[in-house]
């Protein structure tokens, strides 16, 4: 996704449809790993050395490790709060939002490689951009509309 917050309509929609998940947790999942397209755009990783923009965290395996540290944080961040939240279920939310973010992005961009050590992308082209874009608005609407009914 060009700009990142495309990535809270559907996070929004799968938080609404699935309660287990932490809400907080999810939001911040889903666009945790676009901090390592922006390093490469800030730092200028992709001119001077020709870093992908979507490269070591957008694939499962290494994905699943922000997922899983983001989980360890979170669960200090209730702690610290005396929140507690059980570990297995803010794993379980931080690895479904990087995964949904990684699936997303994988449909638009060709320097991803979701299944790495394997080179393929077969996500890719699935969806038009177009397609993956209304989705992601659609998915926020309906998200409102599904919270306003909810509230009245």
């Amino acid at each position: 996704m060009p700009f990142t917050p495309f990535h809270f309509g559907p996070a929004l929609l799968f938080a609404a449809l699935f309660g287990y998940l932490d809400f907080l947790t999810f939001m911040i999942a889903n666009v945790i790993v676009d901090f390592e397209p922006f390093l490469v755009l800030i730092l200028g990783l992709d001119l001077r050395y020709g870093y992908p923009f979507h490269g070591f965290f957008h694939t499962f395996i290494r994905g699943s490790l922000v997922a899983l540290a983001l989980a360890e944080v979170m669960a200090k961040f209730y702690k610290h709060l005396g929140k507690e939240i059980s570990v297995k279920k803010l794993r379980i939310t931080a690895l479904s939002g990087v995964w949904l973010h990684i699936v997303l992005d994988s449909f638009l961009y060709t320097d991803i490689k979701p299944f790495f050590p394997l080179s393929r992308n077969p996500f890719y082209g699935v969806f038009s951009a177009f397609e993956v874009y209304g989705f992601c608005v659609f998915a926020f609407v309906l998200t409102i509309g599904i919270h306003t009914i909810q509230k009245s």
